[in-house]
């Protein structure tokens, strides 16, 4: 792959690449829409990876080209990068990483490169392309300005950059895709960042199945409304118990104030909250505050004209989850003889909740769930955003192969459009690592 990546650079560029920076994909084994929340969550990396090749060059001009036909070329001056929030292009992912070491830097004369990407992460699968993306355009751009920086320092401005594109996202994608080592799960909790290493029981493998419903996150305002639900409910769970609302951004930020254990946030949410949707009417009711304040003040610029919110229904998510996240670490440490069996429980618990309290979800994630489990999977969950994407399942070691035969059958050969892209959609996966850059010896 790397000598073909070399020739095509080549062929385009008319000169050989100085440098290579890799970034995995992940896959998020539980703790779904928490992140931004404050709460830690449970990925690993993904062998599926972006490579790009990369020259240094003394113009001040950055030039990306992709292996793939289907996406155009790009070039750009470094001193003026515009990103597109409207309708992302995937160089617009690039220019948020490019942007973001030059922010951190303040360079004011960036060098120019020229660039090839390749990437075997399915777009928009919810397997993070999209970040694998920012951070290798971000390891690329330190690298050819002749920067350093530590991997968590990359990790945190990456997440900061990629909200460029208008994406209110939390760090697991990012901080995965630095600091992942292979044969190792983590879990990586957040202010300040630290990744601490999860033993996966041996026994099982973990199994990624593609919906083959795209859904690209930042092209929609699903998943920016959750993250104002979930900022809301903190608002009004922090107003009800006497706390300084105003300055309370996360869930974790409540349950960090009062000093209590997860389960009890759970019973506070039961007691403040109410089921059925709040107006923004009702929710400036509650604050104290005018309609033009929770807009200028609260909500977000790509949500103004959202009328409805559900508040009950979004903290339930985020602070079961966030104990189940806990739980499922707990399990790995111990090792019990039914460990398994407890993993699978937990992470069919959190496909429910994200189904039926997050609402991300959709018919063809269910419906592939169940055909996992129905075909020997132990647990089998959603993972990455949801609405489209793909499914994690584990699965005994010993099914493996006939799991695998069983669910291309039922799902993908029953579907035309799905049987094309069958390979790249049904596969168990190791941990792999982080993100890294080399050059030809």
């Amino acid at each position: 792959r790397l000598q073909k990546l070399k020739e095509m650079f080549i062929s385009k560029y008319g000169s050989a690449p100085k440098f290579y920076a890799r970034a995995p994909g992940r896959v998020n084994l539980i703790g779904e829409h928490i992140d931004y929340c404050g709460y830690a969550v449970l990925p690993m990396a993904i062998e599926q990876d972006i490579l790009i090749a990369a020259e240094p060059v003394q113009t001040q001009v950055v030039q990306l080209a992709n292996t793939s036909s289907s996406y155009l070329d790009f070039s750009t001056s470094v001193n003026n990068i515009q990103i597109n929030k409207t309708k992302p292009q995937w160089h617009n992912y690039f220019l948020c990483g490019l942007k973001g070491i030059q922010e951190h830097f303040g360079l004011n004369n960036p060098t120019g490169m020229n660039c090839l990407l390749d990437g075997t992460i399915p777009p928009s699968s919810g397997l993070s392309s999209s970040s694998a993306l920012v951070c290798c355009a971000g390891l690329v751009t330190l690298r050819a300005n002749g920067k350093t920086l530590s991997k968590v320092e990359l990790a945190e401005i990456c997440t900061k950059s990629e909200r460029y594109i208008g994406t209110e996202g939390g760090g697991m994608d990012q901080s995965i895709s630095f600091l992942a080592e292979e044969g190792t799960a983590k879990l990586i909790e957040f202010n300040p960042l630290r990744a601490t290493d999860v033993r996966l029981p041996s026994g099982a493998a973990f199994v990624i199945a593609n919906s083959c419903v795209e859904m690209n996150k930042a092209a929609t305002s699903h998943y920016n409304i959750r993250v104002m639900e979930c900022r809301l409910a903190t608002k009004l769970l922090s107003k009800s118990k006497g706390l300084d609302w105003k300055k309370m951004l996360r869930l974790h930020d409540v349950q960090t104030k009062l000093g209590v254990s997860l389960e009890e946030m759970l019973t506070i949410v039961e007691e403040v909250l109410h089921p059925e949707p709040y107006s923004t009417e009702e929710i400036c009711k509650c604050l104290g505050i005018s309609l033009e304040e929770l807009r200028s003040q609260i909500l977000s610029q790509n949500i103004q004209d959202v009328s409805t919110f559900k508040l009950y229904q979004r903290a339930k998510h985020v602070y079961s989850e966030a104990a189940r996240v806990l739980e499922f670490q707990k399990i790995c440490s111990k090792a019990p003889a039914n460990a398994l069996q407890l993993l699978g429980e937990l992470m069919n618990q959190s496909h429910i909740s994200c189904r039926e309290m997050y609402e991300c979800s959709c018919p063809e994630l269910d419906r592939l769930v169940d055909i996992c489990l129905q075909f020997g999977a132990i647990g089998s969950r959603l993972t990455g955003a949801g609405w489209g994407g793909c499914t994690v399942s584990m699965v005994p070691t010993d099914k493996l192969s006939t799991f695998l035969q069983n669910v291309k059958k039922a799902y993908y050969q029953t579907d035309g459009q799905r049987l094309a892209g069958e390979n790249n959609s049904l596969f168990a996966t190791k941990p792999g690592r982080g993100a890294l850059v080399f050059v030809e010896a």
